[in-house]
């Protein structure tokens, strides 16, 4: 007999006997809908959706300051032998294109954390001029550590710190100071200086103790909401620059030092909002003794 069927037994032979139903059913195992292999897939769904949005709400979370010492965290600055599996770069702290001379820092080099090892190379090796630059670049490197903190105390106290932005570049050390909401660095939309820029202007005269090389001040501000006849933004961010040189002055650093003073007005906005407070800032260059 096929599953299925019904098969009904003839009890008529016995009195007072109901017949007999006996019913046999087919048992077919799960499929389609019913099946569990949609969960892993929706799981996995799941998962990097999770992943997603954790990634968004941590980049929201975290200042400039944390994120780039979190990327620096990431990226030692210690040399680390080449055998050793280590170093800054692929193949043992090594690049593939570590022999071509690429335009990269103004040095020919490959990594961006420019070192002597990295540096292209040519017949009779680094030049007098590409090797005083990475020794410039280590010393400002140690500097920039000191400063942050990096490598164990900082010079400053941690609510300064969250004013300040630090950057190695072909011109030299740049020490950026900017406003963040309710610590401005001057009063209103004036060029005198709070108690918290003179802290600041102290704590760089006490870096810049360390070595010799000349300085150079520059002036950013944000953007006015109206379009004035007479826009204030170039006098005003040149104010701003010529009284942070006094105040380096005052705390000890030498005239001559300065090499200039600049204002860059509204021009060179750090935020996409050309009105935010973030682009009220000074830019602080311990600039390069080799050009």
């Amino acid at each position: 007999m096929n599953s299925g069927e019904i098969k009904v037994v003839d009890m008529s032979t016995q009195s007072n006997a109901a017949p007999v139903i006996i019913k046999r059913k087919k048992v077919v195992g799960g499929g389609g809908h019913h099946g569990g292999a949609w969960k892993v897939a929706y799981a996995d769904f799941v998962t990097a959706m999770m992943a997603f949005f954790l990634l968004m709400w941590l980049l929201n979370a975290t200042t400039e300051k944390q994120r780039k010492g979190i990327a620096d965290y990431f990226s030692p600055t210690i040399a680390i032998s080449r055998i050793s599996g280590g170093g800054d770069g692929s193949f043992g702290g090594d690049s593939v294109f570590s022999e071509n001379t690429l335009p990269q820092m103004g040095t020919g080099a490959t990594s961006m954390r420019v070192t002597e090892s990295n540096q292209a190379r040519g017949e009779s090796g680094l030049s007098e001029d590409g090797a005083e630059k990475a020794r410039e670049d280590e010393v400002f490197k140690q500097m920039e550590m000191a400063l942050m903190g990096r490598g164990g105390e900082s010079m400053v106290t941690s609510e300064t710190l969250r004013h300040i932005v630090t950057r190695v570049t072909d011109e030299g050390l740049v020490i950026e100071l900017f406003d963040l909401d309710g610590a401005p660095l001057f009063e209103g939309d004036t060029a005198v200086a709070t108690p918290l820029l003179e802290e600041l202007a102290q704590m760089l005269v006490n870096v810049f103790r360390l070595i010799e090389n000349p300085v150079a001040v520059e002036g950013h501000v944000a953007s006015q909401p109206l379009v004035l006849m007479n826009n204030p933004v170039w006098k005003l961010s040149a104010d701003r620059a010529d009284q942070m040189r006094i105040l380096l002055e005052q705390q000890g650093i030498k005239n001559d030092r300065v090499q200039r003073v600049t204002g860059h007005a509204d021009r060179e906005p750090e935020s996409r909002n050309p009105m935010s407070f973030r682009n009220n800032r000074l830019e602080v260059v311990l600039l390069r003794e080799v050009r």
